[in-house]
């Protein structure tokens, strides 16, 4: 109390607080209702004192604040700043809250799909943005005193990441960087860096919660909490957790329980009286359904809810189910208010696309207050989502995990049905990091006194494993940095060659590489002495046991070589059998998920290339398509037919033959039964092996015998030591090359890049030639491609309908693969384009594989894929969106996404495209204003 001052302690306390009313500080904390958390007010004074700063803390805890701070700053200095997210919605959602409380004179917006006052001194973009501001030296550049970079760990990110490093690295010096980041493990690494390439970073790590997350299992008609005394309230105190002891009962209980038909007492299945006493269990313990989640929570005013589901099918599944069950979230005047909004925020798409977009069932569900959100719903229709959900208007959101990355839509409870989801490959548990990503969401900061995170109770839920996800609240960033051909040309532009290879060796992704070398020199010097020991360990006085043991391994490497050879050729045999093949060839397939009968649709094309990834393809043949005799129509590799294969019989495959068709693969497989059902394949006899006549086995075997360790007692002891000497040799010398490949590698990949645009006179020594000025505008993962397709003129006399579907080519991936069935493509010079386009690839891809370019390390270019050729012609052709997602199968969300991709990069090329005696740039200009209509067009700022 300032009674109990000194008169030299009052002046003291006077003077620090006049000295903080006169810092830019004091004035900002003025325009919040809340006072601000210590890491927040800590990190701006920092900022304030001329540091950059990292700022790491969990979602919801308002490190956005710090990034505020910056803006205001800059205004107070006159300055600009510019503030960068990750996504689109992330800006549209910033610009709505700067210009709220700056004004809409004073901030712009600059994304894909807006451009709004990008002359402002606060602007919003997206980080793409900026790096191609940089590489262009923008005027806007002029003046720029503060760049945020909201959710800096995207950095991480396997095919956006590179775009965060360049950024950092690119700025100018005078720049200050706010880096605004999850909790990440390693932060004071991520601060080291910065430090590096930055100049003075204040690291600031928080891992409180503000708001307490408490976290449960929801099993049949109870909720358990998942530890037994939170007194840490979500990691505010320090002390321990330990699993709920019933919740650990009940796993026990219900994974031993489940039925198992070698479970056998004396012969006979488990006992009837223990199955009645199962069931009972079982009738209190169940996977509680969607609605009766929804419902039980909404009892216990723990709404409003996201509810992670990791398929978007199973989101709008789960709303239907809500509505099928009478779920009513909102009352009469609720009802009333979403209507009034949503009819608002929809009033520009016309009638005929709200009947394709499924607008009623979607708005009768808002009214009820329940709703879907994923990528696959039109942007407009997740926008709502979000407002609604953000107003208390809608209380029950099923969401894939995208929602998670940044989208400020806060709750009082998230509920995760599952721990497994699909990763691409196959399914897997989500991790530490994406488990507090996802239930960061939960608790809301000003309106909730507690979050809660609620798990589904699933059989063979292991409550430990939970914990241990729960427990474990950081994860650690790590760099995706890789050079790119655009980067490359870019770079020698305006570095020269020498200094750009200098500022690669500056990257996070090198940072860490130099790092870890460390810690494996350490090992190489252990391996070192272990090998001294080992050595002496195999020491044999009648001879040298080193070069015993080097005979007897040549022996074990020379049979394992001979097996190869034979393994070798006999798929060589095999490859050869399957291009003999024809359409209506009658085959047994001799092993594989597909075995048996089947018929052959079509041979298939020389593999070496699938999907334009090398290291994943199959080298030794064709890949035939074959209707089995269950039906199923696959494209088999080399890896199901280990023998050769004959054709059993032939038999005609009708013209009308669809292999999209049950009914038609249902008719084809009974004929194929009825007409070689009973016919029995020759088995493949197995021939002599190689080892039994060859002369360099029989030389070494006659050496060893030969030598004077092998009549040692003590033979078999001493092999073992040797055994273990080569192992560690043999360890230690790769750990020798890891130093070696770890060191420079991004200068490495880099100088590999440059010899191959030199090879294609993209530049010339430290000169970027016409082509590579042309490079040079074009960003995108088929840069070097698109480029090509210029200098080539394959896009020349094209149509703009006819550009947008080669266009789509360059950025498409499908979700799927889909061997079965090739795409459908627009006919004439567009087919010829798209051929064109492929050749080329095919054409780039080998020199790739010449200069060692390799695309399992993310460099190069990926086969183009044409599967939504025919959708971007027919939206630019002016068809109606209701033929044009019928025929293209595919989601609203994803078709409006696509589409603004595909007009991202018309827009480059109509910037790159030749002006004089070229067609494309005009036509690039149209084909943008063909696809940005209707559906494609209704994209909202803020």
């Amino acid at each position: 109390m300032t009674e109990d001052l000194t008169p030299a302690q009052a002046y003291a306390a006077a003077l620090a607080r006049n000295a903080e009313q006169a810092t830019a500080l004091a004035p900002f904390r003025e325009m919040y209702e809340f006072g601000l958390d210590p890491f927040q007010i800590e990190a701006c004074k920092a900022l304030e004192a001329g540091k950059g700063v990292l700022v790491a803390a969990p979602t919801g805890s308002g490190k956005t604040i710090v990034g505020e701070f910056a803006v205001h700053l800059a205004l107070t200095q006159g300055r600009k700043c510019f503030y960068t997210t990750p996504i689109k919605a992330l800006s549209n959602q910033k610009y709505a809250d700067l210009v709220k409380r700056y004004g809409a004179d004073k901030v712009g917006l600059l994304t894909g799909d807006n451009s709004v006052n990008g002359d402002a001194p606060i602007v919003v973009m997206t980080t793409e943005v900026l790096r191609n501001m940089l590489y262009a030296g923008s005027q806007a550049l002029s003046g720029l005193g503060y760049v945020v970079m909201d959710e800096v760990h995207y950095l991480s990110d396997r095919f956006r990441g590179a775009v965060w490093e360049e950024v950092i690295i690119h700025l100018p010096e005078s720049v200050t960087l706010v880096s605004l980041s999850a909790t990440v493990s390693n932060a004071e690494e991520f601060g080291d860096w910065l430090d590096t390439v930055r100049g003075d970073t204040e690291v600031i790590v928080s891992e409180s919660r503000p708001v307490p997350l408490w976290q449960h299992v929801l099993a049949g008609r109870r909720m358990y909490d998942l530890f037994e005394e939170e007194t840490d309230h979500g990691g505010r105190g320090a002390s321990r957790r330990e699993v709920n002891p019933d919740l650990l009962r009940l796993a026990r209980t219900e994974n031993t329980r489940t039925y198992n038909p070698r479970d056998r007492r004396r012969g006979k299945m488990i006992r009837e009286a223990d199955r009645e006493r199962e069931r009972r269990q079982r009738s209190r313990i169940w996977t509680p359904g969607r609605p009766e989640v929804i419902e039980r929570l909404d009892a216990e005013g723990l709404l409003p809810a996201i509810t992670f589901i990791f398929s978007r099918a199973a989101c709008e599944a789960a709303v239907q189910q809500c509505l099928y069950a009478g779920l009513r979230l909102n009352d009469d005047e609720g009802r009333q208010r979403v209507r009034e909004i949503v009819e608002a925020r929809t009033a520009a798409i016309p009638t005929e696309d709200l009947h394709v977009l499924g607008y009623y069932e979607w708005l009768e569900a808002l009214e009820r207050g329940i709703a879907a959100h994923h990528a696959g719903m039109l942007p407009t229709f997740k926008e709502v989502v979000e407002d609604l959900f953000v107003r208390g208007l809608v209380k029950a959101v099923f969401a894939t995990e995208t929602l998670a990355l940044g989208i400020n839509m806060p709750a009082r409870t998230v509920i995760l049905e599952k721990l497994v989801k699909w990763n691409g490959e196959q399914h897997a548990d989500i991790t530490p990091g994406e488990y507090t990503q996802l239930t960061g969401r939960a608790g809301r900061r000003g309106i909730d006194v507690e979050g809660h995170a609620v798990v589904l109770w699933q059989r063979g839920l292991d409550p430990e494993h939970l914990a241990g996800l729960a427990g474990t609240r950081t994860y650690p960033l790590r760099s995706s940095f890789k050079p790119s051909y655009n980067m490359a040309v870019n770079l020698v532009d305006q570095f020269g060659r020498h200094r750009s290879r200098e500022l690669l060796e500056t990257s996070f992704a090198q940072f860490q590489a130099d790092r870890s070398v460390v810690g494996i020199s350490r090992q190489v010097q252990k391996n070192e002495e272990g090998l001294d020991g080992y050595r002496e360990g195999m020491t044999c006085h009648l001879g040298d046991f080193e070069e015993y043991a080097r005979l007897r391994r040549d022996l074990k490497d020379r049979e394992t070589e001979l097996a190869r050879q034979g393994a070798a050729q006999r798929r060589a045999q095999a490859a050869g059998s399957l291009e003999k093949l024809k359409p209506g060839d009658i085959i047994h397939v001799p092993t594989g998920k597909f075995a048996g009968l089947a018929l052959v649709l079509d041979p298939g094309i020389p593999a070496g290339r699938t999907n334009g990834h090398r290291g994943f393809e199959h080298h030794d043949g064709p890949r035939p398509l074959v209707l089995t005799a269950e039906r199923q129509v696959k494209r088999l590799a080399s890896i199901d037919f280990p023998v050769p294969v004959e054709a059993l019989e032939r038999m005609r495959i009708p013209k009308s033959f669809n292999p999209r068709s049950p009914q038609s693969r249902r008719d084809l497989a009974s004929a194929l039964r009825s007409k070689a059902g009973h016919i029995n394949p020759e088995r493949h006899h197995k021939q002599r092996s190689a080892a039994a006549d060859d002369r360099e086995i029989a030389r070494l075997r006659t050496e060893i015998r030969a030598h004077p360790c092998h009549g040692c007692d003590e033979r078999e002891d001493h092999a073992r030591w040797a055994e273990r000497y080569h192992r560690l040799q043999r360890d230690t010398q790769q750990l020798e090359r890891r130093i070696e490949g770890r060191t420079n590698t991004i200068a490495r990949t880099f100088d590999r890049i440059v010899a191959l645009l030199t090879e294609l006179d993209y530049l010339r020594g430290s000169d970027v030639t016409e082509n590579g000025k042309r490079l040079a505008r074009l960003y995108g993962e088929l840069d070097l491609l698109a480029s090509e397709c210029l200098r080539d003129r394959v896009w020349e006399g094209l149509t703009p309908a006819e550009l947008a579907a080669c266009v789509s080519a360059l950025v498409f991936e499908a979700r799927q693969s889909d061997d079965a069935v090739a795409p459908k493509l627009p006919t004439g010079n567009a087919k010829a384009a798209l051929g064109e386009m492929v050749r080329i690839w095919g054409r780039l891809d080998a020199l790739e594989e010449e200069f060692k370019i390799n695309q399992a390390e993310g460099v190069g270019q990926r086969e183009p894929d044409l599967g939504f050729a025919w959708a971007a012609y027919q939206w630019a052709s002016d068809k109606s969106l209701d033929e044009v997602l019928r025929e293209a199968e595919m989601p609203a969300g994803d078709f409006v996404r696509w589409c603004k991709q595909v007009i991202d990069v018309l827009g480059q090329i109509a910037a790159a495209a030749p002006k004089e005696n070229s067609t494309v740039g005009k036509n690039a200009r149209k084909a943008v204003d063909a696809l940005l209509r209707g559906v494609v067009a209704y994209s909202s700022v803020g």
